[in-house]
């Protein structure tokens, strides 16, 4: 890993701006994808550094996860085997045209972190969005469930002056794809103030800035609407409020934290197509680009998975919720296979 770019990203990314925050030009909350572009606007902390951060959070195997491992308050439980299926598709063999590049498939004991050879954690707390969480590497926050899935558990703490605590990890220095099917099967967390996201950002961000660099929401809702998710590309001219987004909203009333879904995006030269459990809902090109603007998706990205908690688009937590929990089943890449 280049810790010296890592670091270097890190106190870029303090510095977006925080208005890039999901609003619209009334300065109403987004109800749409929009909310994604405050993610720009995050902190990601110790990103370069986070194996040499001590944990601070005690014994692996906390409360809450043991809690969310069994499938308790915790509402992203180990209900679910890895694999499977998700919304009637076979998650075992790959997608048709494509071959497995790169996975995670968290298939460590109970309690264990994050595989830190794939992933580094993001310590610390967003400046942007109005978010109210602080995102630590402690085990209360996340680790392994024991059942082939990754917590990453919001809770209701004073903890380094802030009300909630929270995790996020990036692949920033670890695993950097350009083009291929990046692809998520999570269970999504209930409550309101809850936002949970899967997304990437460019690697060269630390040259061009947020939204040159490009961003790509590929799981993004909050936890008082988890009948809909929604993928959006943020770039220079159509970020925060105004990106280019579809939504996704499951059949009968279903939500995201019933059960295990897949997302996914399928990134190729010139065009995105995002998913859910295999259904194509949105397809974005350069020709979707607003006039005299730039399609920016042609290099290199670092994956993000996080639970912010509060902001301007899900608005203040309900108390009452805490511990919740996001589970990840697997995170894969896709290429397509050589001819």
């Amino acid at each position: 890993m280049n810790t010296h770019r890592v670091l270097a990203l890190v106190s870029l990314l303090a510095a977006v701006e925080s208005g890039c925050a999901g609003v619209d030009s009334s300065g109403r909350p987004m109800s749409t994808g929009g909310g994604a572009g405050g993610h720009a606007g995050t902190s990601l902390g110790s990103a370069g550094n986070a194996a040499s951060h001590a944990s601070d959070g005690g014994a692996a195997g906390s409360a809450a996860l043991q809690s969310a491992g069994a499938g308790g308050s915790a509402d992203g439980g180990a209900d679910a085997s890895s694999g499977g299926s998700a919304g009637g598709i076979d998650t075992t063999l790959p997608p048709p045209g494509w071959t497995l590049a790169w996975s995670d498939e968290f298939n460590g004991a109970k309690g264990d972190p994050l595989d830190q050879s794939k992933w580094q954690y993001a310590v610390g707390p967003n400046n942007a969005n109005k978010e109210q969480e602080y995102y630590t590497d402690r085990p209360e926050n996340s680790g392994m469930d024991g059942a082939g899935h990754f917590l990453i558990t919001a809770l209701h703490e004073d903890y380094m002056g802030y009300q909630y605590t929270s995790a996020k990890f990036t692949s920033s220095g670890n695993y950097e794809p350009k083009y291929g099917r990046l692809e998520a099967r999570i269970k999504l967390p209930a409550g309101k103030g809850l936002w949970p996201a899967f997304w990437n950002l460019g690697t060269n961000i630390g040259d061009v800035g947020w939204p040159n660099c490009g961003e790509m929401d590929i799981m993004e809702t909050v936890g008082d609407q988890l009948t809909m998710n929604h993928g959006s590309l943020h770039g220079p001219g159509y970020s925060g409020g105004s990106p280019l987004s579809g939504t996704f909203t499951l059949p009968n009333n279903e939500l995201f934290s019933d059960d295990f879904h897949v997302f996914a995006a399928e990134w190729e030269a010139n065009v995105v197509r995002f998913y859910v459990d295999g259904n194509l809902y949105e397809t974005k090109t350069p020709d979707d680009v607003p006039p005299g603007r730039t399609w920016v998706y042609d290099h290199s990205v670092f994956m993000i998975l996080n639970v912010a908690v509060g902001g301007t688009w899900p608005g203040n937590p309900d108390n009452s919720i805490f511990p919740r929990s996001m589970a990840i089943d697997y995170v894969r890449v896709y290429e397509r296979p050589a001819p």
